[in-house]
């Protein structure tokens, strides 16, 4: 098994790459998407002991390198995309949200047998972080004072459970026949668009459009670096709002500049970090990893996402919701923020990027209640 930390990153690195070159040479893996055929090459890398299942280099890529992604996609988004997908894609999250703690409470009465008298703690863990990330996850626990050996055996299946509901709501706009079009192999699969912006960010996405220069490169390393740096500094500060929400809050602003606006290739670099991103995920996810956590743990967790999927895929369509928009939901549900600009990226769904990832913020200031509210609930029911 590969241990050193630059050789993983290697491997990842590889794992992009022939990801990008299959979706750029096959239509059936276009279909499926770079993102898709990147976790699923980590998953098998992992299971067979090429990976291992933890790593500093995935350490670095779940903190610095996926604010940097953020800093470097959100540059390149266009504001007033939030005027035609904003509306839908809270209902959507807020459907999603419902799922979760509906199927937190089923699973709670299902295994409180085989959990025991914490179950009511786990119920409201779960419903906090698949309703906004995992972050929830830990600041539900730590209010509730969950025993250690639980609140860790939680995490391990979260990352899991995480991974493999990426994998499905990458799948889930393919399979629920919500296609984009994969007629032109030189364009990178990019989808015909009538609308001019929304056609350049998602052209970005995998070609910058123009010649990236050194000056470009230097003021977007500046630029993303300080961005993680003063949010770092304003969260310490003022903690009431989440690092996430001041990173966001920072780069809208500064994108609005017009030089800003004029530099090339901050899009192509962000989703660039996002594709090693979600290869991290995939090499995560460790069949073995499921039987030192103990089956009753992981199928809380797997059982809490696969009825939110049914709630928000199910109810989502019944109102004429596009899976698109029900997958970015489901990802801010689950996986939060990034989890949501992932899903976006990886489909270039570019109008629904910020959308996204500002659902994602939502259930990161709402999971936490909802979260402790289903708990106490579930106190008194069991």
């Amino acid at each position: 098994m590969v241990s050193d930390p630059v050789a993983v990153f290697f491997i990842l690195a590889a794992i992009v790459y022939i990801s990008i070159r299959l979706e750029a040479r096959f239509n059936f893996v276009r279909s499926l998407g770079a993102a898709l055929v990147g976790i699923l090459l980590g998953m098998l890398l992992s299971n067979v002991g090429i990976l291992p299942g933890d790593s500093i280099t995935y350490d670095f890529l779940i903190g610095p390198g996926i604010s940097a992604a953020i800093v470097l996609i959100l540059l390149s988004v266009d504001i007033r995309s939030v005027k035609k997908a904003g509306p839908t894609m809270v209902k959507a999250f807020g459907i999603g949200a419902f799922g979760t703690a509906i199927g937190s409470m089923i699973m709670g009465f299902i295994l409180f047998p085989s959990i025991g008298t914490e179950t009511w703690k786990l119920c409201g863990q779960f419903t906090g972080t698949y309703t906004g990330g995992g972050l929830n996850y830990a600041a539900v626990g730590q209010a509730l004072e969950t025993s250690s050996d639980l609140f860790t055996a939680g995490i391990a299946a979260d990352v899991i459970v995480t991974a493999i509901w990426m994998v499905a709501c990458l799948s889930a706009p393919v399979i629920l026949g919500y296609r984009v079009n994969i007629n032109s192999r030189r364009d990178q699969n990019i989808p015909v668009s009538t609308n001019k912006q929304e056609h350049t960010l998602e052209h970005s996405l995998y070609n910058s459009g123009q010649p990236v220069q050194l000056i470009h490169l230097a003021s977007l390393a500046a630029i993303t670096i300080g961005s993680i740096w003063f949010a770092g500094f304003l969260a310490v500060r003022f903690s009431f709002f989440p690092e996430v929400l001041w990173l966001t809050t920072i780069v809208l602003i500064i994108a609005q500049i017009p030089a800003i606006k004029k530099l090339s290739g901050s899009a192509i670099l962000g989703n660039y970090l996002l594709l090693l991103f979600l290869a991290s995920n995939g090499a995560q996810s460790v069949i073995a990893n499921i039987i030192k956590v103990g089956p009753a743990v992981f199928y809380f967790a797997l059982g809490t996402v696969t009825i939110h999927g049914v709630v928000i895929f199910g109810v989502g369509r019944m109102m004429r919701i596009d899976p698109g928009t029900l997958a970015i939901a489901s990802q801010a549900n689950v996986g939060g923020s990034a989890s949501a600009m992932a899903m976006a990226s990886a489909r270039r769904y570019a109008d629904r990027i910020l959308p996204g990832v500002a659902v994602g913020l939502l259930g990161y200031a709402g999971g936490n209640y909802l979260g402790l509210a289903i708990a106490k609930l579930m106190k008194g029911l069991l």
